[in-house]
């Protein structure tokens, strides 16, 4: 390994692992203060919270490691710009791919390691922390009553509105489940205005002493009839005393794995086997489904008695074949048959619909143990150049940019998965969806950087197009001497601009600052400063009409496009109010929109026609591109427009 390439490697290291620390740190109370109410009371030992902790710190790498990895190349090669290591590497000739090399080996381990380490380490740790969570949950629940919601408590629910106290002992509107002996239904429900719980904190009984409420039963009968009614035995009570034994469900064995086949708990090899699975047991559920459809419509029966004759052809309609009596019974059976199969079908598509989600579960799950090892790859491409090309290292700008782009690449991965795991989307693009969109920007700011460019250049998106359309180049003079000059030389500028020794552009650009201090080309005109055409001043009223259109139009194109992302953000959330809500206000922005950008055409078209210059109003293709695309073609027109105004104005001028 040459100097240049251990000098920073090592640099790069010492960085990449205090932030990966830091950030770990940052997450891990982030996890512990979203599990706080699982593991507050419990009154657990110190061994179990630190294995709670180790088992869901593997589950931290998919977020930790790839902004580890971006924050760290644009620290790093941000410093070295900076500091103009770069410059001197470049003066020794030393390209940006050169430095970047030695780098780019370990980086590339670094992705095939987080492939083996998302594939076994973390399926590992979710089996573990799954089944902690859940045995952690069967300790002292007493302990963890919630106001406003049912408390599973071996077989009680309860729930109650409020609690107080100074031990929380009291509570009001309490309500209670008691579960029947099948461990579902629930036989007996308790209602009583006030409550408290009596037992002591470490006790392993829960006494709950109720007053002044009523006990409803349940009672089970065998007829039919009565059944139906629903029959219930009630009790009213002054005071109710409960007491539920707790022992065995604090004895909790930590250990334990109830659960071990969940998609984030397998790795490559059992994802395969587990969805093959799933593809054959589907298969198998529609075909027992097509079968009891076929078994349910009855027709077979009907069709044995039908008289007909052997070796002839029937082409009349199908119930002439049979008898009367069963002509009505066959509609009957196809009534009866027609309703029970729709019922049927009902509830088949919702159980579908959970497989199907099952099942893209699976998919996006293996294929995000692929995606998770190139995305590291890919930021590392991002943020290394991106570093070169903003010059600047440390927290501060970088830690910045940094995060606003990690939070694109993360949430863009959020909404794609969740729009997959419904089947609005592809799984398996959903899982590669964020890489893919930060693959192209990893090359184009390589290219940038090797290139010693700025990160943006509007000149290569909007030259072709100018080309395209026909659009003059702007001036490039510098005209800010003429800021110095009184308002009578700048009117002898307008005037006599060819004996001051000026062209036509500072003429005009005289013009525009007598307009800025608030002297319009009327005035002037009316006070004998300036001689220009009439036609000019009626001309500004139409660009006025167009300017203020193009402003209205470009707010609401804005707004709406806004909505409409809001839209799926909501419905990808399950906030269908919201989503309704966004895509009715966007349809009406877009709407209003596509009405003021006519306006603006209009007035486009009227300017044209008023100065009788028609051969120069703008491509029809432009305006067409414009209606889809007015965040590209509204500066387009707008410099366009300038120009062709900015000729009138000169022509009318005398």
């Amino acid at each position: 390994m040459k100097i240049l390439d251990r000098y920073i490697l090592t640099t790069y290291l010492k960085t990449f692992f205090s932030v990966f620390i830091i950030l770990m740190l940052i997450f891990v109370l982030q996890t512990i203060w979203l599990y706080i109410k699982e593991l507050a009371g419990k009154d657990l030992e110190i061994g179990v919270i630190l294995k709670f902790l180790v088992y869901f710190m593997p589950k931290l790498i998919p977020l930790v490691l790839p902004l580890t990895i971006l924050l760290s190349s644009i620290m790093v090669f941000g410093s070295f710009a900076e500091n103009y290591e770069f410059a001197a590497m470049k003066s020794t000739g030393i390209s940006l791919q050169r430095a970047m090399s030695g780098l780019s080996v370990f980086i590339v381990g670094l992705g095939i390691l987080t492939f083996f380490f998302a594939n076994n380490v973390i399926p590992w740790a979710e089996v573990n922390s799954y089944n902690l969570r859940r045995n952690i949950a069967k300790m002292k629940p007493a302990m963890l009553l919630a106001e406003g919601q049912f408390n599973e408590v071996d077989n009680y629910n309860i729930k109650f509105t409020k609690k107080h106290g100074d031990r929380d002992q009291y509570l009001d509107d309490v309500t209670i489940h008691l579960k029947a002996a099948d461990g579902r239904t629930n036989a007996t429900t308790i209602k009583s205005k006030t409550g408290e719980l009596a037992s002591e904190p470490d006790s392993n009984v829960l006494k709950l002493i109720l007053f002044d409420g009523n006990y409803y039963s349940d009672i089970a009968t065998k007829n039919r009839k009565s059944k139906e009614k629903k029959p219930f035995a009630k009790s009213t009570f002054e005071k109710y005393i409960i007491n539920i034994d707790l022992s065995n469900l604090n004895e909790v064995d930590m250990d334990e794995q109830s659960q071990t086949d969940k998609y984030s708990m397998l790795d490559v090899v059992d994802l395969n086997t587990a969805m093959d699975s799933l593809i054959v047991k589907q298969k198998n559920e529609n075909a027992g489904l097509a079968k009891n459809l076929m078994n349910r419509s009855s027709v077979n029966k009907v069709y044995r008695n039908t008289k007909k004759d052997i070796d002839t052809i029937y082409t009349g309609p199908i119930l002439d074949v049979f008898e009367t009596s069963d002509k009505i019974k066959l509609v009957e059976l196809t009534l009866k048959g027609a309703a029970s199969t729709q019922q049927t079908v009902s509830q088949k598509i919702k159980t579908y619909k959970i497989a199907k989600t099952n099942f893209n579960r699976h998919i996006i799950s293996f294929h995000e143990k692929f995606a998770l090892g190139i995305a590291c790859i890919i930021l590392f491409f991002v943020g290394a150049p991106l570093g070169a090309l903003i010059r600047k290292g440390g927290i501060g700008l970088p830690m910045v940019i940094a995060i606003l782009l990690f939070l694109s690449y993360h949430f863009i991965g959020i909404f794609a998965t969740n729009s997959a795991k419904t089947g609005d989307f592809n799984p398996v693009l959903a899982s590669w969806f964020s890489t893919l969109i930060m693959l192209p920007l990893g090359v184009y700011l390589t290219k940038r950087a090797t290139a010693d460019k700025g990160i943006f250049d509007l000149g290569s998106i909007t030259e072709p197009l100018k080309k395209l359309f026909k659009i003059k180049e702007k001036d490039s003079v510098d005209f800010r001497f003429l800021g110095g000059y009184k308002n009578d030389e700048l009117a002898d500028v307008v005037e006599n601009y060819e004996a001051l020794g000026h062209d036509e552009n500072c003429r005009y650009e005289a013009l525009n600052i007598l307009n800025e201090r608030g002297h319009s080309i009327k005035e002037l005109q009316e006070a004998n400063k300036i001689t220009i055409d009439s036609k000019y001043v009626a001309s500004e009223k139409i660009v006025k009409d167009y300017k203020d259109h193009s402003k209205f139009a470009i707010f609401l194109y804005g707004t709406g496009a806004v909505l409409l992302i809001l839209f799926f953000v909501f419905k990808n959330n399950k906030l269908l109010p919201l989503a309704t809500a966004s895509i009715q206000l966007s349809i009406v922005s877009f709407a209003l929109y596509a009405i003021y950008y006519l306006k603006s055409i209009l007035n486009l078209n009227s300017f044209y026609n008023y100065i009788n210059k028609k051969a120069r109003r703008p491509n029809v293709g432009l305006l067409i591109l414009g209606l889809p695309l007015y965040m590209i073609t509204y500066p387009l027109l707008n410099d366009k427009l300038k120009e062709d105004l900015k000729r009138f104005c000169l022509d009318s001028l005398k």
